[in-house]
């Protein structure tokens, strides 16, 4: 089963994103903040992909990020309200694998996890010389 961490300080998004994934199949764990966020996310091989919102009380999404790629490579979709193509590509660069608006449905954002696990399962294979 794949695990995914969901960060968001909006109670009622981050519970909504969590309905979706379990009822997809996923383990979710949820996460108010950025710093519990980033603690979570240091535990080895704990999750398989963050879901991540920018704007986080205390310490936002981009912080949370730039921190997790120092020792990470799991996939991230961020959340966000800010949707100018400066934000999306400020996310992208800091090594998002995606950026969704918070306009988002909950369908299309179930889709997106699908792919970027996808995705990372690939990568993993090649990497490991299975094809």
């Amino acid at each position: 089963m794949k695990r995914i961490l969901v960060v968001d300080g909006d109670t009622g998004v981050r519970a909504r994103i969590a309905k979706h994934a379990r009822m997809e199949g996923y383990d979710v764990t949820e996460a108010g903040d950025g710093e519990t966020a980033l603690s979570l996310s240091r535990q080895q091989n704990a999750f398989d992909l963050m879901v991540l919102a920018v704007n986080l009380p205390g310490m936002d999404g981009f912080t949370v990020l730039k921190a997790v790629r120092t020792f990470s490579a799991i996939p991230v979709l961020i959340l966000s309200s800010k949707n100018t193509a400066e934000d999306r590509i400020h996310g992208l660069e800091l090594g998002a694998d995606d950026y969704i608006s918070k306009a988002f449905g909950s369908m299309e954002l179930v889709s997106r996890v699908r792919a970027r696990l996808r995705s990372a399962t690939h990568e993993e294979a090649v990497t490991s010389g299975i094809r």
